[in-house]
């Protein structure tokens, strides 16, 4: 089994900067990739961001948050962040961290199979 356990949600204004963890352990995997998702109250579970944990690490953004979102990994903590800055109200979310234990990212949550518990991230105008 795999636990995911994220940290660093809190609220913040907008124009403002926080930033996440997800921190991976149990069962290991020789090429997975891990992803942050979020879920606004009312609206559906979205891709935000992943990186492969493979070779030098592609990432992938949503178009929602390319070029303010960073995604990035420690392999020697196997530990995955997400820098958000110029957070806006409509970043208000319930964010999740995600592994996918299979060679090959994807933007679909039902590639995922294990998810952490979820951390809130609130942003006001």
């Amino acid at each position: 089994q795999v636990q995911l356990v994220e940290s660093g949600g809190g609220l913040v204004q907008g124009g403002g900067s926080l930033s996440l963890s997800c921190a991976a352990s149990g069962r290991t995997f020789s090429s997975y990739t891990m992803g942050w998702f979020r879920q606004a109250p009312g609206k559906e579970r979205e891709f935000v961001a992943a990186i492969a944990w493979w070779n030098i690490g592609s990432t992938y953004y949503a178009d929602s948050v390319k070029g303010r979102f960073t995604i990035s990994r420690d392999n020697a903590k196997n530990t995955m962040y997400l820098q958000m800055s110029s957070l806006k109200p409509e970043d208000t979310a319930v964010y999740y961290c995600a592994l996918r234990p299979k060679y090959g990212s994807s933007r679909y949550s039902s590639d995922y199979d294990y998810w952490g518990q979820g951390t809130q991230v609130t942003v006001s105008s």
